[in-house]
């Protein structure tokens, strides 16, 4: 039992991380400067990687003879099991930013707390990841500090960002009764609920030095490991499967 369940939750983060980068993605050759544009599409390039591994280790466990490319191209929209934050669209520059600033937030704490787990290919995968997420992390925060601190303009497109996208952090760190019971009580994985306080004591702080505010609205939107996602999930999967879909058992 708790093999199936270790393979959804390898599945839940190589899928966020699967949905994260490719919205990253979508800025090539679109971002602000050239060396923007590059050191998004390395943060993608990572972030892809991560996803590979997490799907390797799931297919693995599961026992299906899935491998990552099935799992990435062959699913649909409710069997995806990525954070509501990931899928969330590229409004602008600081909305691209803030989401990336929550997440990399959301990975230092999450990969660090994994890395200790007694499933020694789970914490190798993680501590490899957290070597990426440390630099992303300086990356997302050096510019919500240019953004927020800057012009008006700036600060006011940082904290709409961050309005629109707050009630989607929710659902970080939250596991399921199955997850409690089979991964938690087993030490595969630590209750990684007790960090949701950590990263908004971290996330908080900072967001009072960059002059921003909490919204207002709150945090509320979950649904990501019940495969309930937003409208803008279909639309990326539309995109990013196409080729498969369209020449079905293709080979690189």
């Amino acid at each position: 039992m708790s093999q199936a369940i270790l393979s959804q939750f390898l599945l839940h983060i190589a899928d966020s991380q699967l949905i994260l980068s490719q919205r990253l993605s979508e800025w090539c050759g679109h971002a602000p400067e050239l060396e923007i544009d590059i050191a998004l599409a390395n943060i993608g390039l990572d972030l892809l990687g991560q996803a590979r591994t997490a799907y390797s280790l799931a297919g693995e466990i599961e026992g299906l003879g899935r491998d990552e490319d099935q799992l990435a191209f062959l699913r649909g929209e409710r069997e995806y099991l990525n954070l509501l934050l990931c899928e969330q669209p590229n409004i602008d520059f600081a909305q691209t930013i803030v989401r990336q600033w929550l997440m990399d937030h959301y990975h230092s704490l999450l990969f660090a707390a994994l890395s200790n787990s007694s499933n020694a290919n789970l914490s190798a995968f993680a501590i490899k990841s957290l070597k990426e997420v440390k630099y992303h992390l300086r990356f997302s925060t050096a510019w919500m500090e240019r953004l927020s601190l800057s012009t008006d303009e700036a600060h006011e497109k940082t904290q709409s960002g961050l309005n629109e996208l707050w009630r989607f952090s929710a659902e970080l760190f939250e596991l399921t009764d199955a997850e409690r019971q089979e991964l938690v009580k087993t030490n595969i994985i630590p209750n990684i609920e007790l960090l949701k306080d950590l990263w908004l004591e971290n996330v908080s702080n900072e967001i009072q030095r960059f002059e921003l505010n909490i919204p207002e609205t709150g945090a509320y939107r979950r649904g990501a490991k019940q495969g309930m996602h937003t409208e803008h999930l279909g639309y990326v999967l539309a995109e990013m499967q196409y080729m498969q879909r369209a020449f079905p058992n293709m080979t690189w």
